[in-house]
């Protein structure tokens, strides 16, 4: 029996962020043990990416997804939960970038944050992205070119 592969859609495009930036929080983890010439540097600069990589990414969310999805659902508590989730993760990214040294609490701050990140994707993931797919307004497919267009424009990326 074959297996027939779902066209990349707006779910793909999100979730494969999804997967960059938790691949990002556990080069961190790595580094938070190393006694390593520079390591502090290294965490500052990848905390620094990570920050960048989520601010995109909730970004793209906000303009063109979640109001595509509040316009399409009956039930939205799953989109104004993850607003207040964007909300608290924006605050902890200021925070982070804010500060010009790896220390403690700079630790403690990129952990929290991977793990209110780790939440709110399982959420995405086993909840809201199962109910777009099932909205049968939303043009999915067509979202993803509408989402990878703004997220290359927010990266500075040029289109090919």
């Amino acid at each position: 029996m074959a297996t027939i592969r779902q066209e990349a859609d707006a779910c793909t495009l999100l979730d494969s962020d999804h997967k960059a930036v938790k691949k990002m929080f556990k080069a961190y983890e790595e580094l938070v043990g190393s006694k390593a010439r520079g390591v502090d540097q290294k965490k500052l600069d990848l905390a620094h990416q990570i920050c960048h990589e989520l601010t995109v990414h909730a970004t793209i969310e906000e303009e063109i997804f979640y109001p595509a999805l509040r316009a399409a659902l009956k039930d939205t508590d799953l989109l104004a939960e993850a607003e207040v989730e964007h909300a608290s993760a924006k605050d902890l990214i200021a925070q982070i970038g804010s500060m010009e040294q790896a220390d403690e609490m700079f630790d403690a701050k990129v952990k929290v944050l991977g793990e209110y990140i780790d939440h709110h994707v399982k959420e995405e993931r086993n909840e809201m992205f199962p109910k777009a797919r099932a909205a049968r307004e939303l043009d999915l497919v067509a979202m993803r070119e509408e989402l990878m267009a703004r997220k290359e424009a927010l990266m500075g990326v040029e289109v090919a």
